[in-house]
């Protein structure tokens, strides 16, 4: 397992209120920080809800924006404006109306040199040293203050796919992964799981009855990405009724 810490599974009623269960622990991830803040999105359909929530007149006033930078866990090579781009649905719901702009790191996904993974890859690694001051990660000092997480069909978490040689991955940062294991069937690019890992807190959205059947398999216990990926210090799964197996006992 990537990290020493066990998960902590928290329940809670439907998406709207794992929306605001995780704004809450978004804004104390934040306040627990009083410099310069680094947060890793996660895209997928989970988090669109509290992207939405962290627009509002109730949540925007919370978040001092001129110190958050915002990254993101994983992308599909496709152009900026296409609806399958994971920055560009964060960018409409939240970002784009709230962030300054030089405080949005997206992964470059537009120009024609750039739909190579292992390219754009080696250019957001770059990116990230840059702004860690480093290039090797210090389990002392983690990279993120808070990383979003989602779980796939087939248990994969950011681009990271069951049986893929990117799960494996522990020197670099980020990695092209050249085709997917679920739709859509596009190039990506992933921080690893040893990237992914340095965060004060991990924090998993799982939502819905089509998640219930991968669920049960994790929390079985099988060797799948999700179940691998850690923080060093706090992992969180927020998980609503509907997707909790039947014979969870938590």
């Amino acid at each position: 397992m990537t990290g020493g810490h066990e998960r902590r599974i928290i329940t809670v009623a439907d998406p709207a209120a794992m929306a605001k269960a995780a704004a809450e622990r978004m804004i104390a991830s934040i306040s627990e920080n009083d410099g310069r803040v680094a947060v890793c999105l996660t895209g997928g359909s989970s988090p669109k809800a509290l992207y939405q929530l962290l627009a509002t007149p109730e949540y925007r006033p919370r978040i001092p924006w001129d110190r958050v930078d915002w990254f993101i866990g994983d992308e599909r090579l496709v152009p900026r404006k296409d609806a399958l781009h994971n920055m560009s649905m964060a960018r409409q719901a939240f970002l784009d109306r709230c962030a300054p702009a030089a405080n949005v790191h997206p992964i470059a996904t537009d120009t024609a040199d750039l739909r190579d993974p292992d390219v754009s890859a080696a250019l957001y690694e770059n990116e990230l040293m840059a702004f860690y001051g480093a290039e090797r990660l210090d389990p002392a000092r983690p990279l993120f203050d808070l990383v979003l997480m989602g779980v796939g069909p087939d248990g994969h978490t950011a681009s990271l796919f069951p049986g893929y040689p990117a799960v494996e991955e522990t020197r670099r940062w980020v990695v092209g992964v050249p085709k997917a294991n679920v739709e859509p069937f596009v190039p990506r690019v992933s921080l690893t799981l040893p990237t992914l890992a340095s965060c004060r807190e991990m924090l998993f959205e799982i939502a819905g009855e089509s998640k219930r059947a991968i669920l049960t398999r994790l929390f079985a216990g099988e060797n799948l990405p999700a179940n691998r990926a850690r923080s060093r210090n706090e992992t969180i799964w927020l998980v609503d009724q509907a997707a909790l197996p039947e014979d969870f006992r938590g």
